[in-house]
């Protein structure tokens, strides 16, 4: 593994790039502030769904749609290193043991807080909760808008992607499916 002085000496080099003089006075803590702020921007890669999904509760009889809309989000594209940010919905149906509703919010931080794609945080957000919480149906849904879409390429400054991923009952079903997105909307 690089260690963090490796990493600095890598952000100098990449100031060297961009700049002509990447010892100026501005830049001279630059690569420490950019590894620091790295450790927090991809924190995801400390934690594990294990531990986030871990403490659950006697859903004591619960059969209903369990939803936490709007979470919002801060990721980085893996593809061109871009910010790109918005709001999941998380939701599922609990068989027998719910979880706290902070956990839900912290499954979707951990995965955002990796080098992703939004396809696969949706994806591993949905896999967790069916693998933790078996659940009759869980969904994630994820609307975002990217900074490679916005400050490069085609510079489109109002494109939001949505992604989603539907299970179980949310999946087979489309009343399920239908009272989830009316619960999203109001």
């Amino acid at each position: 593994m690089t260690t963090k002085e490796e990493a600095e000496e890598a952000i100098k080099t990449l100031l060297g790039y961009i700049e002509d003089d990447p010892s100026r006075e501005g830049l001279e803590d630059t690569p420490s502030r950019v590894i620091n702020s790295w450790d927090e921007i991809f924190s995801g890669y400390n934690e594990s769904p294990e531990h986030v999904l871990s403490s659950t509760f006697n859903g004591e009889g619960f059969d209903g749609i369990v939803l936490l809309k709007d979470i919002e989000f801060h990721s980085t594209c893996e593809h061109h290193l871009q910010p790109f940010n918005g709001c999941a919905h998380v939701a599922y149906i609990p068989t027998d043991r719910i979880v706290g509703i902070s956990k839900l919010a912290r499954i979707v931080d951990l995965h955002a807080r990796r080098l992703q794609n939004q396809e696969r945080i949706t994806k591993n957000v949905a896999d967790d909760l069916e693998k933790h919480l078996s659940p009759l149906g869980c969904a994630v849904i994820i609307e975002a808008s990217h900074g490679c879409m916005q400050c490069r390429g085609v510079k489109k400054q109002n494109a939001t992607m949505t992604t989603s991923s539907m299970r179980g009952v949310f999946f087979d079903k489309s009343e399920a499916r239908s009272e989830l997105m009316r619960l999203i909307k109001d």
